[in-house]
């Protein structure tokens, strides 16, 4: 691409070669190198001191750059196994697949083993849970014992005793009183009588002893057994949720082991092309192949979207901002050209590398039409056209000479010397500047204007540039040279 040449500044020397290298193709005539040059230069005579016919007609500007073919929407074949793993096989990148078809296989030697162990552990979690089931069974049938047999029975067995103790201590105060009537008759002896007093405290004391144990077995013992019981069941309650957690979790690592084993096997989403992703620029083999290692959501295949093809490019900073959404592009591959938009202009430069030279550049999107046979990867020369003019005046930017005080040409005169010409230049492309002032539709331009300076003596006035040159002249006095200008 070209741009107003009016406020660069180059190397003389550096654009002298270049001008040499312009008359040198406008000399060759017909060639590859003349092809994008208008017919009305073709049809110019060349004359002694090579001019140009001023033309009027139309012109572009354009910005051309080179880029490669992709797509637009990118289904990407990650790897979903955690941590490391190795590549076993992979289809070929290039493929088409259908939908279920076997893309990439990995190794599943690590896998496998953890799998195995996590079904011994689902297992002997499985028997622990049972055997924790059945003493928080028992745990309860306990309670619901005793509150409905033991206690009862042991309640039962305390109240019997009260009775007996009662019946037996009635019956003891009956016979006390039979003896009691009996020693008054003198039937009985006191030593007897005093015996069967203390039968009735034996009594007593027997009475009082089982209503205390059946006073401490309703209030107290009750409640504590109850307690205990409780809390063995409690305890094995706890248990039994840790256990049931502990299967849950380990049937979640038997599951995740089962679900990466799976996905050691990656099959295709859909019908479609099956290419690598890019591989680094350093790199000689890609990315993805077999024995290479991936790590969990490596890309490790692209399914492009052949519908949605794009070319990204990279625009230098000095034009970016005449590149704007839905500019015109002429894109060129290796068998066709097709009419193409810019789709969208970054905000951000790329980063700058060590390859870079730092040459700033703006990624810049351009969308390409539906077309069959479009592939990822086909170079492509972008032309993006910034301009478009219709009726303008442009010369050949060799014609055009710059100084310090502006750029000039060289018009020819009839029976006379050409005459230097101030001229207000416009944009430019890579052979042709328009013209907004100076010269007019059908004057005659010298193409050699340092040449013609030489042989007219010209040069004597002082240096002179090229379009955003500068030209050296030569002092005779000090063998030095100088950087000098021409005053019109």
């Amino acid at each position: 691409m070209s741009t107003d040449l009016s406020n660069s500044s180059r190397s003389g020397l550096g654009r002298w070669i270049s001008r040499v290298f312009i008359l040198v193709i406008l000399l060759g005539g017909v060639g590859a190198g003349v092809y994008f040059l208008p017919d009305t230069l073709l049809s110019n005579e060349v004359v002694e001191n090579l001019t140009y016919t001023v033309t009027r007609g139309p012109i572009k500007i354009t910005v051309t750059e080179q880029g490669t073919l992709e797509s637009a929407d990118n289904t990407e074949i990650k790897c979903k196994v955690r941590g490391r793993n190795t590549v076993t096989w992979v289809v070929e990148s290039g493929t088409i697949v259908k939908a279920g078809d076997e893309l990439v296989r990995l190794d599943t030697k690590v896998i496998e083993e953890n799998l195995s162990l996590q079904k011994t552990n689902v297992f002997e979690a499985t028997a622990t849970l049972e055997e924790t089931k059945t003493d928080t069974a028992q745990a309860q049938i306990a309670i619901d014992s005793f509150e409905e047999g033991r206690y009862t029975k042991g309640l039962k067995s305390r109240e019997a005793a009260v009775k007996r103790a009662e019946i037996n201590l009635q019956a003891s105060q009956e016979k006390y009183e039979q003896y009691r009537q009996l020693f008054k008759r003198g039937r009985v002896s006191e030593l007897e009588l005093d015996g069967s007093g203390f039968t009735v405290t034996q009594a007593e004391l027997q009475l009082k002893v089982a209503e205390t144990s059946l006073d401490v077995y309703k209030r107290y013992t009750k409640a504590m057994d109850l307690e205990q019981l409780k809390g063995r069941l409690n305890a094995h309650k706890s248990k039994l949720s840790a256990d049931e957690a502990g299967l849950q979790m380990d049937m979640a690592r038997r599951a995740r082991a089962e679900t990466e084993l799976a996905n050691c096997v990656i099959t295709a989403p859909k019908d479609g092309l099956v290419i690598y992703p890019t591989a680094a620029a350093w790199k000689d083999t890609p990315d993805v192949a077999e024995g290479v290692g991936v790590s969990h959501d490596q890309v490790l295949l692209i399914m492009p979207d052949l519908d949605q093809m794009q070319i990204e490019v990279g625009i230098h900073e000095a034009i970016v901002d005449r590149v704007k959404i839905n500019l015109r592009a002429n894109v060129k591959l290796p068998d066709r050209e097709l009419q193409a938009s810019v789709s969208e202009v970054a905000t951000i430069a790329q980063p700058l590398g060590p390859w870079s030279g730092n040459v700033v550049k703006y990624d810049t999107v351009i969308s390409l039409p539906k077309e069959e046979g479009l592939k990822p990867g086909m170079s492509a020369e972008v032309e993006i056209v910034l301009a478009e003019y219709e009726n303008v005046l442009y010369v050949p930017v060799s014609a055009i000479l710059e100084t310090e005080e502006g750029q000039f040409c060289w018009v020819e005169e009839p029976q006379a010397q050409p005459r230097r010409q101030r001229v207000i230049l416009g944009e430019s492309n890579d052979v042709y500047v328009i013209v907004e002032q100076g010269i007019k539709e059908g004057d005659q331009v010298i193409l050699n204007p340092l040449e013609f300076m030489e042989q007219s003596a010209v040069a004597d006035a002082g240096g002179y540039q090229g379009l955003g040159d500068t030209v050296m002249s030569y002092d005779e006095g000090n063998d030095a040279s100088s950087e000098t200008t021409v005053d019109e």
